[in-house]
């Protein structure tokens, strides 16, 4: 017997580590490093993963357990996405299985069954075209086929006992798509199915007993003869037939009573874009800067050869052609490509450029599908019916196998980051993977992160510092828009208390006049920040958790949007009983109210979180607004990016200092990428665009910089302030949160944390001040409250830890962590670890 080496599904620190267990005879051939197999476990039986696999060993193998079974036909997992979750589980400090398990959809972490059977014809005739005109090649297929055929659908179990030497031909009727394989998962996930209709009978069976019908059934010979007019496109959905022909189901079942015709219920693949036409597109003759950037980048596929680009391009310059161009020359290199978007705001727009320049072969996968529709793309990936996968941050886990391109467009972005264990970045974890692969990887932005782009330009001998390419000029030759600062104080000294600046309400009156389109960014949601007495200084806050909670008149409640708290909105004082309880700020709501006001018959489309709950909110949302229906799009950070309208000459930014004041180091690169990328949605095609800023703050350089559309600048200005408190990319950061109900106890544990780790760290001689020139070094900051002191009826406290060069940082704070919590074992203590994190909060 051979020996595996299986992940168990139990994420505790004891057991993370491969365990061995022997390779069955009768499974050897189904078994392959990332399968998922069922292994005893104790008592019990659970589910693993293979992560290697081993010739008989040396050992005294009597004591060693059998895999029980095998889940899969096919690994769920590649041999190269185990080796990126040993990789993860070292990086992000979490354990082995769920990083493995973070690269499943949901549908495959429940109890399945798992079938093999037939595939069935589905209700779109073109999915399955050809695939039924494939014969059996030898008679092992042959024997197979009828095999399942004959019983409907088989285990893998039952396949494997009764073909015990015929793996690699099951798996290859599968690749063909001979074979259909399938699961059902209990209380989760059900395959979704639907009456079909087919003959029951031969074909010439079926024209004889046409001619049998008595005068009284002409409409179950009228449905008899649609069916042999269709005959090749067969089985056909009962709802369709009834639809095409006006017959009632009776007629059908009275056909299939007589045994012409079968009805079956058949599996059809969910597809989110099913239905949808997208209009084919062409390449696009490039610019001489996008064709200098593609043969570069193409050199580097061609060479197949891992390589990473930060493509630096201004708004409008004509990244997305890039990405689909090279994307055309991997796959005619008949290898794969995985994008990467932000924001499920940017998908629907990505998406339909994808699909209109390559069709059914892009699978799409984000947050907003269902359970069942994700499960069915990832299928669509996993059997090789796809080759492009545009996605959000987990499309990076695509189970490609031949993947050649990885592209992350808007890499600046905070959203690649994951803020659940395992808390990985996409970008990261995207150029490890392609290491792996050796493929090649572009990161694009009209505003790269600080970090990226200090590893481009500093050139660091390291093969994931990415080469960087520039793009200075729109692709249609017109001009960035120009940007007008403007400073609300001097509004207020002038007598305008409205959230309009003079200059904005001018501006929106202009485009309402030429019919031009504008679009308003509010970095806030919700109708008004908060509520506070006028009276006593109350401000209405979150029970459970330490922080103000925010007005919605819609609903007229006021919410917590961290713990989802929600209570009527205040007459009066609860404190002082005081009627002068007002709103303060300004929330989406409020700014759309105001617009209602001042320019009577408006048409406003807002998107914020509010507003976009729905499935397909965004895309609907969107679509209105591209068909002119609306004169204004309002919304928060979602508007601010990725989008593309001919006639939108405007942008309004209503309050841009909102985020300068958060306790964050980064505050002024996100105001600056913000700024600049919504910014960068007016006059992108022949109408010239013009851009209002509205500020307290107009004096601060990342408003300057934005308001010239000047990054290098930017750059330089905050690069000074990084280097001068050590912040990246002059350093890494790992932020150590740690909860509990109770509040001494949580400072006690949290100093004793800081101890153990400025204790080990000293005995490896790294503790000391970043302000030395020595290659390693390591400083802690904390233990502090953290700036949300209180979550969710917990207390929080966090260190900080700073460091640099090649020691092993991450296991420190790891062990630290697990030293402590075995000290205080079942005490309720939680402790978070995330490694260079995006979110201080």
């Amino acid at each position: 017997m051979e020996m595996a080496k299986v992940i168990v599904d139990v994420p505790s620190k004891d057991t993370d580590r491969p365990f061995d267990y022997l390779v069955p005879a009768s499974l050897r051939p189904w078994i392959e490093v990332g399968s998922r197999v069922g292994v005893p476990f104790g008592h019990r039986t659970l589910q693993g993963f293979v992560v290697s696999l081993h010739p008989r060993p040396e050992m005294d193998t009597s004591k060693m357990k059998p895999i029980q079974e095998v889940l899969d036909v096919l690994p769920p997992l590649s041999r190269e996405l185990v080796q990126l979750g040993e990789w993860m589980k070292e990086r992000y400090a979490c354990r082995q299985i769920t990083a493995l398990q973070s690269m499943l959809p949901t549908a495959l972490k429940g109890k399945a069954e798992r079938y093999i059977s037939l595939p069935e014809r589905s209700d779109t005739p073109d999915e399955t075209e050809g695939l039924f005109s494939l014969q059996p090649e030898s008679e092992e297929e042959e024997r197979i086929l009828g095999f399942v055929g004959q019983r409907g659908e088989v285990t893998i179990q039952q396949l494997s006992r009764a073909f015990p030497d015929q793996a690699d031909v099951i798996k290859t009727l599968l690749a063909r798509g001979m074979l259909s394989e399938h699961q059902q998962i209990k209380d989760k996930l059900q395959k979704k199915t639907m009456k079909a209709v087919e003959l029951a009978v031969e074909k010439a069976a079926a024209e004889a007993a046409l001619g049998d019908f008595p005068a009284k059934a002409q409409r179950q010979r009228e449905v008899l003869s649609y069916l042999l007019e269709i005959e090749p496109l067969l089985p056909i959905s009962q709802k369709e037939l009834l639809q095409t022909l006006g017959v009632t189901a009776g007629t059908v079942k009275a056909l299939a009573d007589k045994g012409l015709i079968a009805i079956k219920d058949v599996e059809v693949f969910r597809d989110p874009y099913r239905g949808r036409h997208f209009k084919p597109s062409e390449p696009l003759v490039l610019t001489e800067e996008q064709q200098r950037v593609y043969d570069k980048i193409v050199h580097k596929l061609d060479e197949r050869q891992h390589g990473v680009f930060l493509l630096h391009g201004v708004t409008g310059s004509g990244k997305t052609e890039i990405y689909l161009q090279t994307i055309q020359r991997c796959l005619q290199q008949e290898r794969q490509a995985i994008v990467l978007v932000p924001e499920i705001s940017l998908t629907p727009q990505m998406v339909e450029r994808f699909k209109a320049r390559f069709g059914d072969r892009v699978a799409v996968m984000h947050s907003r599908l269902s359970d069942g529709e994700r499960y069915d793309e990832w299928r669509k990936i996993r059997e090789g019916r796809a080759s492009v996968v545009v996605g959000a941050r987990s499309a990076v886990f695509a189970p490609f196998d031949r993947l050649g391109l990885i592209i992350m467009d808007e890499e600046h972005e905070t959203s690649y980051k994951q803020e659940e264990t395992p808390k990985y970045h996409a970008r990261d974890v995207a150029i490890h993977r392609a290491a792996l692969s050796g493929a090649a990887v572009i990161l694009g932005s009209a505003t790269p992160s600080l970090e990226s782009y200090h590893a481009a330009r500093s050139q660091a001998q390291d093969d994931f510092a990415p080469v960087l390419l520039e793009m200075h000029s729109r692709a249609l030759g017109n001009r960035l828009p120009e940007v007008r600062v403007v400073d609300m104080r001097e509004q207020l000294r002038e007598g305008n208390r409205s959230m309009f600046s003079i200059p904005l309400h001018e501006a929106i009156a202009a485009r309402l006049e030429r019919g031009e389109q504008t679009v308003l960014l509010l970095n806030r949601r919700g109708y008004s920040t908060f509520v506070m007495c006028r009276s006593c200084g109350y401000v209405a806050g979150c029970p459970e958790c330490d922080i103000s909670l925010t007005y919605h008149q819609k609903s007229n409640n006021l919410r917590c949007h961290y713990c989802g708290y929600a209570a009527p909105s205040p007459d009066v004082c609860p404190d002082c009983g005081s009627e002068h309880i007002r709103y303060f700020g300004t929330g989406t709501q409020r700014v759309e109210e105001e617009l209602a006001k001042l320019f009577p018959g408006i048409r406003v489309i807002r998107m914020d979180v509010d507003t976009t709950t729905e499935k397909g909110s965004h895309e609907k949302l969107l679509q209105q607004f591209r068909d002119k229906k609306a004169d204004v799009l309002l919304g928060t950070q979602m508007v601010a990016k990725g989008l593309d309208f001919p006639d939108v000459t405007l942008v309004g930014v209503i309050t841009a200092d909102s985020a300068l004041n958060l306790p964050d180091f980064r505050a002024a690169e996100k105001t600056f990428q913000l700024l600049t990328q919504v910014a960068g949605r007016a006059g992108r095609h022949q109408l010239p665009g013009e851009v209002v800023i509205q500020s307290y703050t107009p004096e601060h350089y990342s408003i300057i910089h934005a308001s010239g559309h000047d990054y290098l600048s930017f750059v330089k200005d905050e690069l000074k302030h990084r280097k001068a408190l050590h912040y990246p990319p002059y350093c890494r950061l790992i932020l150590v949160t740690l909860s509990h109900e109770q509040l001494p106890l949580l400072v006690r544990t949290a100093e004793n944390y800081a101890a153990m780790v400025k204790k080990e760290a000293d005995r490896r001689g790294w503790f000391g001040s970043l302000d030395r020139f020595a290659a390693d070094a390591l400083d802690i900051l904390g233990p502090v409250a953290s700036p949300i002191p209180r979550l969710k009826n917990r207390y929080r406290f966090q260190c900080m830890i700073k460091w640099r060069g090649t020691m092993d940082a991450v296991s420190l704070t790891r062990d630290a962590a697990e030293q402590l919590q075995e000290s205080v074992r079942d005490s309720g203590l939680a402790i978070s670890i995330d490694v260079d994190p995006q979110m201080l909060m």
